[in-house]
Protein backbone atom coordinates (compact mmCIF):
# COMPACT_ATOMS: atom_id res chain seq x y z
CA UNK A 1 0.00 0.00 0.00
CA UNK A 2 1.24 3.53 -0.66
CA UNK A 3 2.36 5.71 2.23
CA UNK A 4 -0.41 8.23 1.56
CA UNK A 5 -3.87 8.03 0.05
CA UNK A 6 -5.76 10.82 -1.66
CA UNK A 7 -9.50 10.06 -1.87
CA UNK A 8 -10.92 10.45 -5.37
CA UNK A 9 -13.80 12.80 -6.04
CA UNK A 10 -16.16 9.81 -6.33
CA UNK A 11 -15.44 6.53 -4.56
CA UNK A 12 -15.70 3.29 -6.53
CA UNK A 13 -15.20 -0.25 -5.19
CA UNK A 14 -11.64 -1.57 -5.54
CA UNK A 15 -11.05 -4.12 -8.27
CA UNK A 16 -9.69 -6.59 -5.74
CA UNK A 17 -9.66 -6.74 -1.95
CA UNK A 18 -7.86 -8.86 0.61
CA UNK A 19 -8.55 -9.84 4.17
CA UNK A 20 -10.66 -12.40 6.01
CA UNK A 21 -14.02 -10.90 5.01
CA UNK A 22 -13.14 -9.67 1.52
CA UNK A 23 -15.34 -12.23 -0.23
CA UNK A 24 -18.53 -11.03 1.48
CA UNK A 25 -17.95 -7.28 1.53
CA UNK A 26 -20.02 -5.30 -0.97
CA UNK A 27 -21.45 -1.77 -1.20
CA UNK A 28 -25.08 -2.78 -1.81
CA UNK A 29 -27.81 -4.52 0.18
CA UNK A 30 -30.28 -7.24 -0.76
CA UNK A 31 -30.17 -10.96 -1.44
CA UNK A 32 -27.53 -12.57 -3.62
CA UNK A 33 -29.29 -15.93 -3.94
CA UNK A 34 -32.56 -17.70 -3.19
CA UNK A 35 -32.54 -19.76 -0.03
CA UNK A 36 -35.46 -20.51 2.27
CA UNK A 37 -34.77 -20.69 5.98
CA UNK A 38 -35.44 -23.87 7.96
CA UNK A 39 -38.22 -23.78 10.56
CA UNK A 40 -38.33 -25.99 13.65
CA UNK A 41 -41.12 -26.88 16.06
CA UNK A 42 -40.60 -24.25 18.74
CA UNK A 43 -42.23 -20.80 19.00
CA UNK A 44 -38.96 -18.97 18.49
CA UNK A 45 -36.71 -19.47 15.48
CA UNK A 46 -33.24 -17.97 15.78
CA UNK A 47 -30.85 -17.60 12.84
CA UNK A 48 -27.41 -16.73 14.11
CA UNK A 49 -23.79 -17.61 14.76
CA UNK A 50 -21.79 -17.70 18.01
CA UNK A 51 -20.14 -14.30 17.56
CA UNK A 52 -20.26 -11.74 20.36
CA UNK A 53 -23.52 -10.36 18.96
CA UNK A 54 -24.95 -13.82 18.37
CA UNK A 55 -24.30 -15.23 21.84
CA UNK A 56 -26.20 -12.38 23.47
CA UNK A 57 -29.46 -13.93 22.32
CA UNK A 58 -28.62 -17.58 22.98
CA UNK A 59 -27.41 -16.70 26.48
CA UNK A 60 -30.69 -14.87 27.13
CA UNK A 61 -32.76 -17.81 25.88
CA UNK A 62 -30.82 -20.20 28.11
CA UNK A 63 -31.21 -17.88 31.10
CA UNK A 64 -34.97 -17.65 30.53
CA UNK A 65 -35.30 -21.43 30.29
CA UNK A 66 -33.21 -21.90 33.43
CA UNK A 67 -35.54 -19.50 35.25
CA UNK A 68 -38.53 -21.66 34.38
CA UNK A 69 -39.91 -19.92 31.28
CA UNK A 70 -40.81 -23.02 29.30
CA UNK A 71 -42.37 -20.85 26.60
CA UNK A 72 -38.89 -19.66 25.69
CA UNK A 73 -37.97 -22.91 23.96
CA UNK A 74 -36.26 -22.13 20.67
CA UNK A 75 -34.66 -23.58 17.57
CA UNK A 76 -31.30 -22.07 16.67
CA UNK A 77 -30.00 -22.41 13.13
CA UNK A 78 -26.45 -21.48 12.11
CA UNK A 79 -25.92 -18.74 9.54
CA UNK A 80 -22.37 -19.10 8.24
CA UNK A 81 -21.52 -15.49 7.58
CA UNK A 82 -18.09 -16.25 6.11
CA UNK A 83 -19.88 -18.17 3.38
CA UNK A 84 -22.39 -15.39 2.68
CA UNK A 85 -25.46 -17.23 4.02
CA UNK A 86 -26.74 -13.95 5.47
CA UNK A 87 -27.41 -12.83 1.90
CA UNK A 88 -29.90 -15.61 1.20
CA UNK A 89 -33.41 -14.43 0.34
CA UNK A 90 -34.99 -16.00 3.41
CA UNK A 91 -32.58 -14.32 5.78
CA UNK A 92 -32.80 -10.94 4.06
CA UNK A 93 -36.59 -11.11 4.45
CA UNK A 94 -36.08 -11.25 8.22
CA UNK A 95 -33.19 -8.80 8.42
CA UNK A 96 -32.74 -6.50 5.41
CA UNK A 97 -29.40 -5.46 6.91
CA UNK A 98 -28.03 -9.02 6.46
CA UNK A 99 -26.47 -9.24 9.92
CA UNK A 100 -26.87 -11.91 12.57
CA UNK A 101 -28.70 -12.49 14.85
CA UNK A 102 -32.26 -12.49 13.51
CA UNK A 103 -35.31 -13.90 15.27
CA UNK A 104 -38.80 -14.95 14.21
CA UNK A 105 -41.50 -15.16 16.90
CA UNK A 106 -44.16 -17.58 15.65
CA UNK A 107 -46.40 -17.57 18.74
CA UNK A 108 -49.16 -15.45 17.20
CA UNK A 109 -51.29 -15.61 14.08
CA UNK A 110 -48.62 -13.79 12.09
CA UNK A 111 -44.84 -14.28 12.50
CA UNK A 112 -42.98 -11.34 13.99
CA UNK A 113 -39.45 -10.61 12.83
CA UNK A 114 -36.95 -9.02 15.21
CA UNK A 115 -33.46 -8.01 14.17
CA UNK A 116 -30.52 -6.24 15.84
CA UNK A 117 -29.24 -7.99 18.96
CA UNK A 118 -30.26 -5.22 21.36
CA UNK A 119 -33.79 -5.16 19.95
CA UNK A 120 -34.04 -8.94 20.36
CA UNK A 121 -32.85 -8.78 23.98
CA UNK A 122 -35.39 -6.09 24.81
CA UNK A 123 -38.18 -7.91 22.94
CA UNK A 124 -37.60 -11.17 24.83
CA UNK A 125 -37.12 -9.51 28.21
CA UNK A 126 -40.44 -7.72 27.78
CA UNK A 127 -42.15 -10.85 26.43
CA UNK A 128 -41.27 -12.81 29.57
CA UNK A 129 -41.14 -9.89 32.03
CA UNK A 130 -37.74 -11.04 33.24
CA UNK A 131 -34.08 -10.03 33.21
CA UNK A 132 -35.06 -6.39 32.88
CA UNK A 133 -36.01 -4.48 36.05
CA UNK A 134 -39.67 -3.59 36.38
CA UNK A 135 -39.02 -0.48 38.45
CA UNK A 136 -38.99 2.44 35.97
CA UNK A 137 -35.75 3.96 37.25
CA UNK A 138 -33.89 0.66 37.32
CA UNK A 139 -35.29 -0.27 33.91
CA UNK A 140 -34.06 3.03 32.48
CA UNK A 141 -30.60 2.44 33.91
CA UNK A 142 -30.45 -1.03 32.35
CA UNK A 143 -31.55 0.37 28.99
CA UNK A 144 -28.98 3.18 29.26
CA UNK A 145 -26.26 0.56 29.35
CA UNK A 146 -27.85 -1.75 26.78
CA UNK A 147 -27.83 1.07 24.25
CA UNK A 148 -24.37 2.16 25.40
CA UNK A 149 -23.15 -1.27 24.33
CA UNK A 150 -24.93 -1.09 21.00
CA UNK A 151 -23.25 2.23 20.23
CA UNK A 152 -19.85 1.45 21.75
CA UNK A 153 -19.13 -2.06 20.48
CA UNK A 154 -18.58 -1.09 16.81
CA UNK A 155 -15.43 0.70 17.97
CA UNK A 156 -14.29 -2.54 19.61
CA UNK A 157 -15.41 -4.94 16.87
CA UNK A 158 -15.37 -3.17 13.54
CA UNK A 159 -12.66 -0.78 14.71
CA UNK A 160 -10.10 -2.33 17.05
CA UNK A 161 -10.88 -5.96 16.26
CA UNK A 162 -10.76 -5.45 12.52
CA UNK A 163 -7.47 -3.58 12.36
CA UNK A 164 -5.75 -5.53 15.16
CA UNK A 165 -6.85 -9.06 14.24
CA UNK A 166 -8.33 -9.23 10.74
CA UNK A 167 -6.94 -6.53 8.46
CA UNK A 168 -4.48 -7.89 5.87
CA UNK A 169 -1.85 -5.39 7.00
CA UNK A 170 -1.04 -4.01 10.47
CA UNK A 171 -1.38 -0.24 10.35
CA UNK A 172 -0.37 1.76 13.41
CA UNK A 173 -2.73 4.71 13.05
CA UNK A 174 -6.05 2.80 13.12
CA UNK A 175 -4.78 0.33 15.75
CA UNK A 176 -3.71 3.21 18.00
CA UNK A 177 -6.96 5.05 17.34
CA UNK A 178 -9.23 2.15 18.23
CA UNK A 179 -7.05 0.76 21.05
CA UNK A 180 -7.31 4.15 22.74
CA UNK A 181 -11.10 4.16 22.41
CA UNK A 182 -11.41 0.55 23.57
CA UNK A 183 -9.37 1.29 26.68
CA UNK A 184 -11.45 4.38 27.36
CA UNK A 185 -14.60 2.26 27.20
CA UNK A 186 -13.08 -0.34 29.52
CA UNK A 187 -12.30 2.47 31.96
CA UNK A 188 -15.93 3.65 31.74
CA UNK A 189 -17.05 0.16 32.74
CA UNK A 190 -14.38 -0.24 35.41
CA UNK A 191 -15.39 2.96 37.17
CA UNK A 192 -19.08 2.07 36.89
CA UNK A 193 -18.64 -1.45 38.31
CA UNK A 194 -16.48 -0.40 41.23
CA UNK A 195 -19.51 -0.10 43.52
CA UNK A 196 -21.96 -2.40 41.70
CA UNK A 197 -22.36 -6.13 41.40
CA UNK A 198 -23.98 -5.83 37.97
CA UNK A 199 -24.33 -3.20 35.30
CA UNK A 200 -27.75 -1.90 36.40
CA UNK A 201 -27.08 -2.36 40.14
CA UNK A 202 -27.89 -5.41 42.23
CA UNK A 203 -29.80 -7.30 39.53
CA UNK A 204 -28.35 -9.28 36.64
CA UNK A 205 -30.05 -8.11 33.45
CA UNK A 206 -29.93 -8.01 29.67
CA UNK A 207 -27.48 -5.12 30.00
CA UNK A 208 -24.98 -7.52 31.58
CA UNK A 209 -25.57 -10.10 28.85
CA UNK A 210 -25.03 -7.57 26.07
CA UNK A 211 -21.90 -6.01 27.55
CA UNK A 212 -20.36 -9.27 28.77
CA UNK A 213 -20.57 -10.79 25.30
CA UNK A 214 -18.07 -8.20 24.08
CA UNK A 215 -16.19 -6.62 26.97
CA UNK A 216 -16.41 -9.54 29.39
CA UNK A 217 -14.93 -11.88 26.84
CA UNK A 218 -12.29 -9.28 26.00
CA UNK A 219 -10.99 -8.98 29.57
CA UNK A 220 -11.06 -12.76 29.95
CA UNK A 221 -8.69 -13.09 26.98
CA UNK A 222 -11.33 -14.69 24.74
CA UNK A 223 -11.58 -11.99 22.09
CA UNK A 224 -8.93 -11.12 19.47
CA UNK A 225 -6.14 -12.53 21.69
CA UNK A 226 -5.62 -8.92 22.72
CA UNK A 227 -5.61 -9.12 26.51
CA UNK A 228 -1.90 -8.46 26.95
CA UNK A 229 -1.89 -5.74 24.29
CA UNK A 230 -4.71 -3.84 26.05
CA UNK A 231 -3.46 -4.56 29.61
CA UNK A 232 -6.89 -5.87 30.55
CA UNK A 233 -5.64 -6.93 34.00
CA UNK A 234 -5.76 -3.25 34.97
CA UNK A 235 -9.58 -3.25 34.81
CA UNK A 236 -10.05 -5.19 38.03
CA UNK A 237 -13.75 -4.46 38.54
CA UNK A 238 -14.60 -5.43 34.98
CA UNK A 239 -12.58 -8.62 35.39
CA UNK A 240 -14.38 -9.53 38.65
CA UNK A 241 -17.77 -8.94 37.03
CA UNK A 242 -16.81 -10.85 33.88
CA UNK A 243 -15.55 -13.87 35.80
CA UNK A 244 -18.72 -13.98 37.90
CA UNK A 245 -20.97 -14.02 34.83
CA UNK A 246 -18.82 -16.61 33.05
CA UNK A 247 -19.63 -19.10 35.83
CA UNK A 248 -23.37 -19.04 35.09
CA UNK A 249 -24.50 -22.34 33.50
CA UNK A 250 -26.76 -20.54 31.01
CA UNK A 251 -23.82 -18.41 29.86
CA UNK A 252 -21.73 -21.52 29.29
CA UNK A 253 -24.50 -23.15 27.27
CA UNK A 254 -25.40 -20.02 25.34
CA UNK A 255 -21.86 -19.64 24.04
CA UNK A 256 -21.96 -23.13 22.53
CA UNK A 257 -25.11 -22.61 20.46
CA UNK A 258 -24.47 -21.99 16.74
CA UNK A 259 -20.75 -22.43 17.33
CA UNK A 260 -19.19 -24.14 14.30
CA UNK A 261 -15.47 -23.87 15.09
CA UNK A 262 -12.97 -24.80 17.79
CA UNK A 263 -13.04 -27.81 20.08
CA UNK A 264 -15.89 -30.11 19.10
CA UNK A 265 -16.99 -30.31 22.74
CA UNK A 266 -17.77 -26.57 22.66
CA UNK A 267 -19.94 -26.78 19.55
CA UNK A 268 -23.71 -27.03 19.30
CA UNK A 269 -24.16 -25.92 15.67
CA UNK A 270 -27.94 -26.37 15.83
CA UNK A 271 -29.99 -26.20 18.99
CA UNK A 272 -33.48 -27.72 19.13
CA UNK A 273 -33.75 -28.79 22.77
CA UNK A 274 -31.83 -29.24 26.04
CA UNK A 275 -30.60 -32.64 24.92
CA UNK A 276 -28.40 -31.02 22.29
CA UNK A 277 -25.95 -30.05 25.03
CA UNK A 278 -25.35 -33.63 26.12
Amino acid sequence: MPDTYTPPAVWTPPQSTTGQFASINRPVAGATHDKALPVGEHPFQLYSLATPNGIKVTILFEELLERGHTGAEYDAWPVRINEGEQFGSGFVAINPNSKIPALVDRRGKEPVRVFESGAILLYLADAFADLLPQDPLARTEALNWLFWQMGAAPFLGGGFGHFYAYAPEKLQYPIDRYAMETKRQLDVLNRHLEARAYIAGAEYSIADIAIWSWYGKLVRGELYNAGEFLSVQDYTHVKRWADTIAQRPAVERGQRVNRTWGDEATQVPERHGPGDFA
